[in-house]
């Protein structure tokens, strides 16, 4: 009876401890951890502690004196351009070399130089010389940088819409061509 209990104990042991193996194992398949849930508010304000960015180089000190919603719009341009890095790199990586248009220069052009220069300049106003007499150029800077911030989202945004209508053209002459073969 005392082997039954035995063999019984170790078959449950086993058992508990290969699946367990398996369990971490698939976890870490799919590049997760198990037992490790963190919960993200979206609508909770940003800290710029743990704010990273992808590809936008921007001085976190001048990050200071922006609302949280242009930092909400900072972090979805930044992620905006990571796709547009992506799809660029996916380019290069089949081997085409795509022609850089006049609005992906001067929106690199805007994202690379005139922004943190912007960002420079709202942070001068609104933090180094702080008095009564200058709130409303305080307002008047925040009032020009959230229109930049809206314009270089609305440029993303169109061409982002113009690299999916290429790959959607792309795949109709794909399947054109496919198609005219069928015969």
């Amino acid at each position: 009876m005392s082997i039954l209990i035995g063999i019984g104990i170790v078959t449950t042991v086993t058992t508990f401890y290969l699946g367990r193996k398996g369990w971490h194992a698939l976890h870490k398949a799919v590049g997760i951890t198990p037992g490790v849930l963190i919960y993200q508010d979206d609508h909770a304000p940003l800290s710029l502690a743990t704010l990273s960015w992808e590809q936008l180089n921007l001085n976190k000190k001048h990050l200071k004196s922006l609302s949280d919603q242009q930092l909400r719009q900072l972090k979805r341009i930044d992620q905006k351009v990571s796709s547009y890095q992506a799809y660029q790199a996916a380019l290069q990586a089949q081997h085409k070399t795509p022609a850089i248009t006049e609005a992906q220069f001067v929106l690199n052009k805007m994202l690379q130089t005139r922004l943190p220069e912007m960002l420079a300049t709202h942070y001068q106003l609104t933090n180094i010389n702080v008095t009564n007499e200058n709130s409303e150029k305080r307002l008047e800077a925040s009032e020009l940088l959230q229109s930049v911030l809206d314009n270089i989202e609305q440029r993303l945004d169109r061409l982002l819409a113009q690299m999916d209508e290429e790959q959607l053209k792309e795949l109709r002459v794909m399947k054109h061509y496919i198609n005219s073969h069928d015969s």
